[in-house]
C-alpha cells in the first residue's frame, strides 16, 4: 500500500494512454498539486509533455499540433470549462480523466458539447488526494468542521477523497470509527453509501483478511500537533511549513535568490529520503558527511581538461555534479535556518518542558517550569501560548490547578489577545469532557508499570519521549485489543482475524509525528500495512487554525463549493 506509487501511475497512464507526440497537461488547481507531489516537471518533460495549463487559464493559445490530457476533479466548475473547451478546442485530440466518479449527465452535457469530435476518451482515474509520503496522504483541507459537525461542503469533499483512496489502492475495508465523535460517525456512513452505491467499482479480489478503514477525530488527541519536532521533516513543517512539499525561505536572513524556495521531497532527493525521519543531531552530522563527499568530488571537477576525455569525463558527470551541489546547497540553506531558529527561540529548553507536560505526571514541577519559562524574553509569544495550552489540557480538572495565574503571566509577558484567547478555544476543542480516551492516565496495571519502568530506564532523548495516542491505538488495533464499544463498527460483521490491510483517517488533520508512528509500525510488524490519511497535515500553527475554524470561537468563513455527488454513472 504506497500512495505515492499509486498516483504516479495513474499520471504514467494518462501520458502512455495517449500515444507518442508531443502533449499539453490540462489540470485544475488541485490536480497540479496533486500531481507535482509524485512528478518534478523535468521528469514529466521526459515523456513528451511539452506545456502545462490550468483549464481555468483565460489567455491559453491555439496549438493544434498538441495533444491534450486533461485530469480533473468531477466538480460542476471543471465540467462547465471542458464544455467551453470542446466547444472551441485548442488542441488537436483530447484524453479525459476525471480524479473522481462523474455522474452520467455529466458526461452526455461533455458529449453534446463535442460537436467536433475531438475526445478520444473519458475516464476515471482515483488520484483525488495529495501523496505526501508513501504511507501518508492529505486532502489539503484546513477548518473541516464547524463545532463538532462537519461543514457539509468539506464532508463531500473528504467522502470523494477517501472513497478515491480506496479505489486507487483496490480496498473495499470494513469500517471503524471513533465512537467519541459524531463526525467519525459521520463519515463512516458517508463512505459506506459510496460503497455501497457504486458497488461495481468495489468489486475487488477478496483477500483472507479484509481491508479495515479506522476514521478518528483530532480532538481525542490535541497534545501531538502542539508540541516541538525534532525528526528532520516534521521539524522543517512545524519551524519552516511544507506546503505540497515547497517550503518557502524567503524569510531567512541573506537567503539567495535561487533558494528563496526549495522542495523537498524523497521521491527525488535522495539525502532527504534517508534522513526525514531521523532526529536533529544526526541530521547535522549527516550533512557534514555530504558536504565532506561534495568537496572530494570537486577539485577533481576543476582539474585542467587537457584531453577530449577529460572534457567527455567532465560533461558527463557535470548533471550530477550540479544536482549534488543544489542538494548541499539546499539542505545545508535548511538545516542552518533550523539551528538558528532553535537557539534564537530557545526551543532546546521550551521542548524539554512541552514533553515534561505531555508525558509526565508531576504538576507542581511542571508548573514551576513552565512559570519559569514564561519569564524568559527569548520565548516567543507563540511558543508560551504554546505551553500554558498544554498545561491546561494535561491538568484540567487538577486539585491546585494554576490556570489562572498563568494566563496573567502571559498578559504580563505581552502575549495578545489572540493567542490568550486560543488556550480556551484548544480546551474546548479537545478538552477531557470531548476526549473519547484518557491522553494521560494509564489505567490498568500493566500500563502502570510500563510506566514506571521507562521512567526507571530513563529516554534514550528527553525531546522524543512523546509517543502519539495513535501508537496505543494501532498497538491495540493490530493485536485484536481495541475496544469496540469505543471504536464500534458500522454495521453487523466485525473482523476476527489480526488486520493486515489497515487505512486510518484523521478528522482534523494528521501530523508527522502520528506519520513517522506509522512508518515506525510499518518497518517493525511483519504482516502488517498502514496507511494515515488526514484532512490536512498540521504543525502548531495550522492546529491552531483549525481550532479557530471550528467556530469554538465563532468567525465566519468561507467554504470552497464542493458539488455533491450526482445519482447516477455512466
Amino acid at each position: 500500500m504506497n500512495v505515492v506509487f499509486a498516483v504516479k501511475q495513474y499520471v504514467s497512464k494518462m501520458i502512455e494512454d495517449s500515444g507518442p507526440g508531443m502533449k499539453v497537461l490540462l489540470m485544475d488547481k488541485e490536480t497540479t498539486g496533486i500531481v507535482s507531489m509524485v512528478y518534478t516537471q523535468s521528469e514529466i518533460l521526459q515523456k513528451e509533455v511539452y506545456l502545462f495549463e490550468r483549464i481555468d487559464s483565460q489567455n491559453r493559445e491555439i496549438m493544434k499540433h498538441l495533444k491534450a490530457i486533461c485530469f480533473l476533479r468531477p466538480t460542476k466548475e471543471n465540467v462547465d470549462y471542458l464544455i467551453q473547451e470542446l466547444r472551441r478546442p485548442k488542441y488537436s485530440i483530447y484524453f479525459i480523466y476525471f480524479s473522481n466518479v462523474i455522474s452520467k449527465s455529466d458526461v452526455k452535457s461533455l458529449a453534446e458539447a463535442d460537436e467536433q469530435e475531438v475526445v478520444a476518451e473519458v475516464q476515471e482515474f482515483y488520484g483525488d488526494y495529495i501523496a505526501v509520503n508513501p504511507h501518508l496522504f492529505s486532502l489539503n483541507i484546513l477548518g473541516c468542521c464547524q463545532g463538532r459537525n462537519w461543514d457539509p461542503a468539506q464532508l463531500s469533499r473528504t467522502t470523494q477523497g477517501l472513497t478515491a483512496l480506496l479505489l486507487s489502492l483496490k480496498k473495499c475495508p470494513m469500517i471503524r470509527y471513533q465512537l467519541s465523535s459524531e463526525a467519525a460517525k459521520r463519515l463512516a456512513e458517508c463512505v459506506k453509501q459510496v460503497i455501497t452505491k457504486e458497488y461495481e467499482l468495489f468489486e475487488f479480489r477478496r483477500t483472507e483478511v479484509p481491508p479495515l478503514l479506522l476514521i478518528l477525530d483530532r480532538c481525542d488527541d490535541a497534545i501531538t500537533p502542539l508540541l516541538n519536532q525534532w525528526t528532520y521533516q516534521a521539524m522543517v513543517h512545524e519551524l519552516l511549513g511544507i506546503n505540497n512539499n515547497r517550503i518557502d525561505l524567503s524569510r531567512v536572513p541573506g537567503i539567495s535568490k535561487d533558494l528563496r524556495e526549495v522542495v523537498l521531497s524523497a521521491e527525488n532527493d535522495e539525502f532527504y529520503a534517508n534522513n526525514m525521519y531521523l532526529n536533529f543531531a544526526e541530521i547535522g552530522s549527516n550533512i557534514k558527511n555530504l558536504m565532506e563527499d561534495f568537496q572530494k568530488k570537486k577539485p577533481k571537477e576543476q582539474q585542467k581538461l587537457e584531453s577530449i576525455a577529460d572534457m567527455k569525463a567532465f560533461v558527463e558527470n557535470y548533471p550530477q555534479f550540479k544536482k549534488m551541489s543544489g542538494t548541499v546547497s539546499k539542505h545545508v540553506t535548511v538545516v542552518g535556518e533550523l539551528s538558528r531558529l532553535v537557539s534564537e527561540r530557545n526551543l532546546l529548553e521550551v521542548s524539554e518542558v512541552e514533553q515534561e507536560l505531555a508525558c509526565q505526571n508531576d504538576h507542581s514541577s511542571a508548573l514551576q517550569n513552565v512559570k519559569r519559562l514564561l519569564q524568559n524574553p527569548k520565548v516567543t509569544e507563540f511558543d508560551a501560548a504554546r505551553l500554558v495550552m498544554l498545561y491546561a489540557l494535561h491538568y484540567e480538572r487538577h486539585s491546585s490547578n494554576s490556570l489562572p495565574g498563568l494566563m496573567m503571566d502571559l498578559r504580563n509577558k505581552g502575549v495578545s489577545e489572540k493567542y490568550r484567547k486560543l488556550v480556551s478555544a484548544v480546551v474546548e476543542y479537545g478538552g477531557k469532557r470531548v476526549r473519547g480516551s484518557d491522553l494521560f492516565s494509564p489505567k490498568d496495571a500493566v500500563a502502570i508499570t510500563k510506566q514506571f519502568l521507562k521512567g526507571l530506564k530513563g529516554v534514550e532523548n528527553v525531546y522524543t519521549q512523546h509517543q502519539p495516542f495513535l501508537h496505543e491505538t494501532l498497538d491495540h488495533l493490530i493485536k485484536g485489543k481495541l475496544k469496540e464499544n469505543v471504536y464500534p463498527y458500522l454495521g453487523p460483521s466485525t473482523l476476527r482475524d489480526r488486520p493486515q490491510d489497515i487505512i486510518v483517517f484523521i478528522i482534523g488533520g494528521a501530523t508527522y509525528e502520528e506519520a513517522l508512528t506509522v512508518y515506525n509500525l510499518n518497518r517493525t510488524t511483519p504482516g502488517v500495512r498502514i496507511v494515515l490519511g488526514g484532512t490536512t497535515v498540521h504543525n502548531t500553527k495550522s492546529f491552531l487554525e483549525e481550532v479557530l475554524a471550528s467556530g469554538l470561537h465563532s468567525r465566519s468563513r468561507e467554504s470552497s463549493q464542493v458539488p455533491s455527488r450526482s445519482a447516477s454513472r455512466r
